[in-house]
């Protein structure tokens, strides 16, 4: 029955483990998780009418507007992959797509399983991913306190010297929550209010919070 699939939504701040978390439940319920940014990155490159007006409005820096994304989305769940379900990382932003996806789901007789936020203090966050550094030519990763250099501020095969990005910066990383927080506040609302979101505590060991997630799915599953 297709009303049996596992459909989430997952949400979280940046730094709050989304990404890592959403391919760990993605890789034990054998669904795919499914990134607006990856499906607009894709599209944008293909010789299509759609491709065409993606580029053109990623230029001048406008949003896709929810039509478009809508039916992007609808696409990518019709696929064999998505036949056991699909979780959502990055949509909805705003209460006219959450709106938008319900309408969707409904038309296609299909029902939310699941809202799971990752709640991690702002503090924590910003220790996250303030303490992340890159040894350029690379790209590896480090951080100064979860997976620290052999040698403080040198790459360990290079010796180069790591850098900080922009966007790792503590100031940087403050706004980029405040705006989170500006955009999300009404689609959590949204969703509490239809009694399927799961608030999760995202700090702590990755494990304890994993077993977390799946405490909460659980419990909306029973719903």
């Amino acid at each position: 029955m297709s009303a049996q699939k596992t459909i989430i939504v997952l949400m979280g701040a940046p730094g709050a483990g989304k990404g890592t978390q959403g391919k760990r439940l993605a890789a034990d319920l054998g669904i795919p998780t499914i990134s607006m940014g990856d499906i607009l990155r894709a599209k944008k490159e293909e010789d299509s009418d759609l491709g065409r007006e993606l580029r053109a409005i990623m230029a001048e820096g406008r949003y896709v507007p929810d039509d478009i994304v809508i039916q992007m989305i609808r696409e990518r769940i019709s696929q064999p992959d998505c036949s056991k379900g699909f979780i959502l990382d990055g949509f909805p932003r705003t209460t006219a797509q959450a709106e938008a996806l319900d309408r969707m789901l409904e038309e296609l007789g299909l029902q939310l399983t699941a809202v799971l936020m990752l709640d991690v203090d702002e503090d924590e966050v910003v220790e996250r991913l303030s303490g992340r550094r890159i040894a350029p030519s690379s790209g590896r990763e480090y951080h100064i306190r979860f997976k620290p250099p052999k040698t403080p501020g040198v790459d360990d095969e290079t010796g180069e010297p790591l850098i900080q990005r922009e966007d790792d910066r503590e100031d940087t990383i403050r706004k980029r929550l405040e705006v989170y927080r500006q955009q999300t506040t009404p689609v959590v609302d949204y969703y509490r209010a239809r009694g399927v979101l799961e608030e999760i505590d995202g700090s702590g060991d990755f494990d304890e919070i994993y077993g977390r997630i799946q405490e909460a799915l659980a419990r909306a599953q029973q719903h």
